[in-house]
């Protein structure tokens, strides 16, 4: 696991605790070495999460569609910036460069980033761990939304093993850096 991609809201004035949790990411990602791959802004936990790594004087490659390609919106000073056409394109690089992903806190775009991630694995594209970093537990009522479509029938129950969730980075990472795809993952493709 050596490039991480990262996932994460980029809306502004969000509460200290998320910007602090970013950063503190960021930074760790930097200190171990782990090249951060991200949206390419500089708002949010975007932004936070790519000033934790760039202060460690971590490897941050931004990956940005040319629409949100501009001065208010664009992180300067990266080590890489990758702009492409359309965000389905922008998806698939950023998918294509991880080793591994984690969602931060975010909306709509963080939960599509993240549901694709979790998809892909379910149905066997990839076999890449996907973590959630539950600051102050963000995530629990989307977990509560995953454990009842599992009870719904809607997911199979070893697919909830393909979400690693804590609320503090080291911890998330270390779970990560152990991760071992659940058994039987192929039964999405392979019904009986």
């Amino acid at each position: 696991m050596q490039t991480i991609t990262i996932f994460s809201g980029s809306a502004d004035q969000l509460a200290q605790k998320y910007m602090q949790g970013a950063w503190e990411l960021g930074a760790l990602l930097a200190e171990r070495g782990l090249t951060l791959v991200f949206g390419g802004g500089k708002t949010g936990l975007m932004g936070a999460v790519a000033d934790g790594a760039l202060t460690r004087s971590g490897q941050v490659v931004g990956v940005i569609n040319e629409s949100l390609n501009t001065p208010n919106l664009a992180h300067a000073g990266l080590s890489r910036m990758e702009i492409l056409p359309d965000l389905h394109t922008r998806k698939a690089r950023m998918s294509a460069l991880a080793d591994a992903y984690i969602a931060l806190p975010g909306g709509y775009g963080t939960f599509d980033e993240l549901f694709e991630a979790l998809t892909w694995a379910q149905i066997g594209l990839h076999t890449k761990p996907i973590g959630l970093l539950n600051i102050e537990g963000y995530f629990n009522p989307l977990l509560a939304l995953v454990d009842h479509a599992i009870a719904e029938h809607f997911i199979y129950p070893e697919h909830r093993q393909l979400i690693i969730c804590e609320e503090a980075p080291h911890a998330l990472l270390e779970k990560m850096q152990a991760y071992q795809p659940p058994e039987n993952l192929s039964r999405w493709v392979e019904r009986p």
